[in-house]
């Protein structure tokens, strides 16, 4: 678990990735939380179960590189936002990151606090040397959150950014 002044965040278990997929609050009842009102499409549903879920039943791997981490607000006591590592640092010492807040809570600077937790959590850890992201395009907040975390933009295709960050 990481915390800031204003932010929870936890590293989900298998079981609670179940709760998660499955949507109907039990993941908020165990873990003492107010409703998130959490959307999960059929493409996230589908990621999650295809990639995250096997990735943390594999007890080689160290579940916290695959698993979500749920972003709580501490004054609402509720689920705000996701950030995920995909999978353990690669020959490079790079680690993919992912994100989401959650659409009723945008804009209030959840996800930017929450990647630089990440990262700094991420900078301690032996074999990683760089964190990389790719963004849309079209999605200014998304890459925004990067540039304030002093991400690098490396290239670009058609229809996204890649972005870099390295630790010395």
């Amino acid at each position: 678990m990481i915390e800031t002044k204003r932010l929870i965040l936890k590293p989900l278990t298998y079981a609670q990735m179940l709760k998660y997929i499955k949507n109907d609050n039990s993941l908020e009842s165990e873990l003492q939380l107010n409703s998130a009102s959490l959307v999960i499409s059929p493409l996230l549903k589908e990621a999650l179960e295809q990639s995250i879920l096997p990735s943390l039943k594999d007890e080689n791997r160290n579940y916290l590189f695959s698993t979500l981490w749920t972003v709580i607000d501490k004054l609402e006591n509720r689920s705000v936002a996701d950030i995920c590592f995909q999978g353990e640092p690669n020959e490079q010492g790079e680690i993919e990151i992912g994100y989401g807040t959650y659409e009723q809570h945008q804009g209030k600077g959840y996800m930017t606090e929450a990647l630089s937790c990440m990262l700094t959590w991420a900078e301690q850890q032996a074999k990683v040397k760089a964190v990389i992201a790719s963004t849309d395009k079209t999605n200014v907040a998304s890459y925004t959150v990067l540039e304030k975390n002093a991400f690098e933009k490396i290239s670009e295709s058609e229809e996204q950014f890649h972005w870099r960050l390295t630790f010395s």
